[in-house]
């Protein structure tokens, strides 16, 4: 194996211990999952979506979406109502339970934020977007 290959690797193998430790600790940090904070921050900038248009824009699959959504229900922070004139569609809105508890959530999560780029200069940060957005890209 060249250095190259190495250091390649490497990086994906740090990549992919983020990955395995990021979620629990966001989950541990905020009292909530990242996908279930992303629901109730798209459910905040509008009054009612469509179930299937709130999956696409969390880019999860239907199943998924509604095992988060049944949660949220259960947890009071959202409600689902079936379309009177097309009982396959469900409209989602947020609970004034999800507005009462957003705002938590979110100072929380930039807490967090916080914590990950502790030490890191802006300048370092923008960069880090940069590469991580060519990543995103490339894959």
């Amino acid at each position: 194996m060249t250095s190259k290959e190495f250091e390649e690797e490497q990086i994906l193998n740090l990549l992919m211990g983020l990955t395995n430790k990021i979620s629990p600790k966001f989950e541990r940090c905020t009292g909530i999952s990242s996908t279930r904070l992303a629901i109730l921050q798209i459910l905040c900038e509008c009054t009612e979506i469509n179930q299937s248009q709130l999956q696409k824009h969390i880019h999860i699959d239907s199943a998924a979406i509604t095992r988060h959504l049944k949660q949220l229900e259960a947890d009071g922070m959202v409600t689902r109502q079936r379309n009177p004139n097309d009982n396959r569609e469900t409209f989602v809105r947020l609970s004034e339970e999800g507005h009462r508890r957003i705002e938590g959530y979110k100072s929380e999560k930039h807490h967090f934020i916080q914590q990950i780029l502790d030490g890191f200069r802006e300048e370092e940060t923008k960069v880090l977007a940069d590469f991580l957005k060519r990543m995103q890209n490339n894959i």
